[in-house]
């Protein structure tokens, strides 16, 4: 009876050791580390045409992972290529212009202003012997000879002769000398502004075609081919693989305890057994009430602040909004100084 008191007192005696050493363990392990509790979080991009247009096609599902630069969609860009092949022919219109305006007039043309010029000079000199013919007339005769208004037609003749003479004299000048140095520079412009309409129409049938920005999953397919869509509808959500962190709230008496740069690792109910390694990154400078998500009851009125756990997630083992347990390692000394940014 003595021996199984005796070895009831060690059994009793043995667990109150390992309580003890438990106890104290647990103690030290507790000021060398803070468990918090969170959730995951991904930025995300909503991708848009910046055209309005009907969809064409769509090349990913949701799930799929995409690289930076792939085309997800299209637009129907018929109405569009139309007009650029009107405004390329109406550029190529005006350059033709500009490059008839710096050959000036063909060789050919010249040498008819100047046989122009010339019959009006041979009229000049005719009208010219038709007066002087009269007025001879009229002086041998004492004006008996040649009537008033024979004179006043030979008269007139010679001034339209004169006028005529004058007149191809400056069209052979201008044809000469070519366009003036402001026209040309004003039809020059002009190949320029239709030179960036061009360039714009170009653009815009480069933005029918809808590019990843980044390597991020399709998290959501809003819109469908054939629907009408515009700048302001999305057509996809992406989630971007990087950067990932977990969002925790460290009580106000833990605050002193949590520095930016700690190591801390995540664990979820997915891998309980495959921790996340991760650092202290964001550290919030300003109180708030305890969270929704925190379901805590005497909890609910405290000041906690918001941190955030940057995770190093090579093998996408996190997803967005997953429950997560942070640990982070307080006796480290790689932590810096208190980021509050």
């Amino acid at each position: 009876m003595n021996k199984k008191v005796i070895t009831g007192v060690v059994i009793v005696a043995l667990i109150a050791v390992a309580i003890a050493v438990w106890w104290y363990g647990r103690g030290d392990e507790d000021k060398n580390q803070l468990i918090l509790h969170g959730n995951v979080d991904i930025r995300q991009v909503s991708l848009a045409f910046e055209e309005s247009g009907r969809i064409q096609s769509l090349m990913v599902e949701e799930g799929d992972q995409v690289h930076a630069g792939q085309v997800l969609a299209r637009l129907d860009t018929q109405a569009l290529e139309i007009q650029k092949s009107q405004a390329q022919a109406r550029l190529d219109a005006q350059k033709q212009t500009v490059l008839e305006q710096q050959a000036g007039a063909r060789p050919e043309e010249i040498a008819q202003a100047k046989a122009q010029l010339a019959s009006a000079q041979a009229q000049w000199v005719r009208a010219q012997e038709d007066i002087s013919r009269v007025q001879r007339i009229a002086t041998s005769t004492g004006g008996k000879g040649i009537s008033r208004q024979e004179l006043d037609v030979a008269q007139s003749n010679l001034r339209i002769a004169q006028a005529s003479v004058r007149e191809r004299q400056a069209n052979l000048a201008l044809m000469e000398k070519g366009v003036r140095s402001e026209q040309r520079a004003a039809t020059t412009a002009q190949v320029r502004a239709l030179q960036a309409d061009l360039e714009l129409l170009q653009y815009r049938i480069s933005q029918a075609e809808l590019r990843a920005p980044v390597d991020a999953v399709v998290r959501s397919r809003l819109q469908e081919p054939g629907d009408m869509t515009s700048a302001q509808k999305a057509v996809y959500t992406l989630a971007l693989s990087e950067p990932k962190w977990v969002r925790v709230w460290v009580a106000e008496s833990d605050l002193g305890r949590v520095k930016s740069g700690m190591p801390a690792s995540i664990l979820t109910d997915a891998f309980p057994d495959k921790a996340v390694t991760g650092q202290v990154g964001y550290i919030s400078s300003v109180a708030e009430f305890t969270p929704k998500s925190v379901q805590t009851e005497e909890l609910r009125t405290h000041l906690v602040y918001e941190v955030r756990i940057v995770v190093s997630d090579a093998e996408n083992v996190l997803r967005m909004g997953q429950p997560a347990t942070v640990r982070i390692h307080t006796a480290s000394e790689n932590g810096g100084n208190d980021n509050a940014r």
